[in-house]
């Protein structure tokens, strides 16, 4: 689905921590705009 969609995971607020041998990423604000929109499309939906 992100290849579909560009900007899915590179907003500001997901961060990609590179380390030898490491890599941690967190996309805390794809998640939370997600997150967002899957509670109003369901809210919309149980009207």
């Amino acid at each position: 689905m992100a290849r579909r969609i560009p900007w899915l995971g590179k907003l500001p607020g997901d961060f990609t921590i590179r380390r030898p041998g490491f890599t941690l990423y967190a996309p805390l604000a794809t998640s939370l705009l997600v997150s967002l929109l899957l509670s109003l499309l369901l809210g919309w939906l149980r009207k």
